[in-house]
C-alpha cells in the first residue's frame, strides 16, 4: 500500500512540474481562429452552451479544440456580425487586393473595414 502512495504522489508531482512549463491555455475555432489565455490562476466555467475561460468566453458549439502551448498563439480572426458585414466600407483579401462583398468565399481570410474598426476575419 505505501509503494502505490509513493508512486502516485511521484507520478503526480511529475505531471505537475510538466504541465508549469505551459504559460497558455489555446482555444481553437472551427474556422482556425485561436486565442490564447494565459494559464496561471486561469477559471474556467461552463454556462449552458458557453465555456468561459478568463475573460474569454467562447460558444462551445464554435470550439474545435484547446491545448497547452508555450507561447500566445492569437490569431487575431475575429467574428462580426451581418449588419457589420453590410457596413463595411472596404473589404481586402490577404494579398492586399480590395474585394466586392458578393466575390467573398467561404475558407477565405479577409480584412474589413467597418465604423467599429479593422477587423480579420475568417468566411465560413
Amino acid at each position: 500500500m505505501k509503494k502505490i502512495l509513493l508512486l502516485l504522489a511521484l507520478m503526480i508531482g511529475t505531471l505537475t512540474a510538466y504541465a508549469a512549463d505551459y504559460t497558455y491555455l489555446t482555444f481553437e475555432m472551427t474556422d482556425g481562429a485561436k486565442v490564447s489565455v494565459e494559464a496561471s490562476s486561469l477559471t474556467i466555467t461552463i454556462s449552458g452552451t458557453t465555456l468561459t475561460a478568463g475573460s474569454q468566453s467562447f460558444s462551445l458549439s464554435n470550439l474545435s479544440k484547446m491545448y497547452f502551448s508555450t507561447s500566445d498563439e492569437t490569431t487575431g480572426i475575429e467574428a462580426i456580425s451581418a449588419q457589420q458585414l453590410n457596413e463595411a466600407s472596404e473589404i481586402y483579401d490577404l494579398q492586399g487586393r480590395k474585394v466586392q462583398k458578393d466575390l467573398m468565399r467561404s475558407g477565405r481570410v479577409y480584412i474589413v473595414k467597418t465604423k467599429t474598426g479593422t477587423h480579420k476575419i475568417a468566411m465560413k
